[in-house]
């Protein structure tokens, strides 16, 4: 698997999706709009790309 635009490391990677879910399942409960952040949580985890790491040169992936 080609790692071209990865900049999210494996551990990085589950603290997002972890979070993000939790975020998620929160804001359904509390009727609030941090589902967004938790999706984006989410989606940057899922993908291994981060465009805020990519603005400010932040890179965990090892590979």
């Amino acid at each position: 698997m080609a790692n071209i635009g990865v900049n999210v490391g494996t551990t990085d990677r589950i603290i997002r999706i972890v979070v993000g879910v939790a975020l998620v399942v929160w804001s359904i409960t509390a009727a609030n709009f941090w589902w967004i952040l938790g999706a984006a949580l989410i989606a940057t985890g899922v993908f291994r790309f981060c465009g805020l790491y990519k603005v400010i040169g932040v890179n965990t992936c090892k590979i």
